[in-house]
């Protein structure tokens, strides 16, 4: 038992969104998206904790009231990696323990994808893992789907907001679109987050690309699993569908 893998869920869960102010606590059959986001990751049996990271005190008193743990980081994070990294050093993660990334915004989050996300870190070398899916050509072409392009042994190749790769004919194969969770090793997080912003960072306004520009690999594991990222209000409908179908 001394050996197991100790796994930490943090949900970073910030107010401020220029698309939809306040969502965390929008309502979604009668209880905030929060709380659906971290009642479907409890349900993952490798996790050892669970604790929402917010810089609000709406939904921090709201979590406090649901009797979710909850802890209250700054409020100038650039980034939710940040905000998360912060909530982990509160809560003393540690070093060899891994850390994952719990988007705030997937209520309908399927439970097995965290599962997948911890499976390789079984292989003592893997630092960060996060998840990809096959989509159709037309989904590609979508430069808010992020794409990645993979080495034989999984790791990440590169992403981006491109259709990568390109295809000069019908032969080559569909691409993969990378779904937006992350776990890290907890002395790869302290890393990634002291390393200053890349050039193809700021190029592709993708945070994970300043993990490949300081050659720290990322394994990528294909998921038949697909998210729903609630972006707007008008996605709060199709989140109560999964959710009435799935429990």
């Amino acid at each position: 038992m001394e050996n197991k893998l100790r796994v930490y869920g943090i949900i970073p869960a910030r107010y401020a969104s220029s698309r939809f102010p306040g969502k965390p606590l929008a309502d979604i059959s009668g209880k905030p998206m929060f709380w659906h986001v971290f009642h479907r990751a409890s349900l993952c049996k490798e996790l050892l904790e669970v604790v929402l990271a917010t810089d609000d005190e709406r939904i921090f008193s709201a979590a406090k009231d649901l009797d979710i743990p909850v802890v209250m980081t700054r409020d100038d994070h650039k980034s939710g990696t940040d905000r998360v990294m912060e909530a982990a050093e509160l809560i003393k993660v540690p070093e060899n323990a891994v850390v994952i990334n719990i988007q705030g915004d997937e209520p309908a989050l399927a439970p097995e994808m965290l599962t997948e996300l911890i499976a390789p870190f079984s292989d003592s070398p893997v630092q960060v893992t996060t998840l990809a899916r096959k989509i159709e050509s037309h989904a590609a072409k979508n430069p808010d789907l992020v794409k990645v392009v993979l080495a034989a042994n999984c790791n990440a190749l590169y992403f981006s907001r491109s259709d990568i790769p390109y295809k000069r004919d019908e032969s080559g194969e569909g691409s993969l679109g990378h779904v937006g969770l992350y776990a890290f090793r907890m002395k790869t997080l302290k890393r990634f987050v002291s390393l200053p912003m890349g050039k193809l960072e700021k190029t592709e306004k993708l945070e994970q690309l300043r993990l490949l520009e300081n050659n720290i690999p990322v394994h990528v594991v294909i998921t038949r699993f697909s998210s729903l990222g609630v972006d707007r209000p008008e996605d709060i409908k199709e989140a109560e569908r999964i959710i009435r179908i799935e429990g």
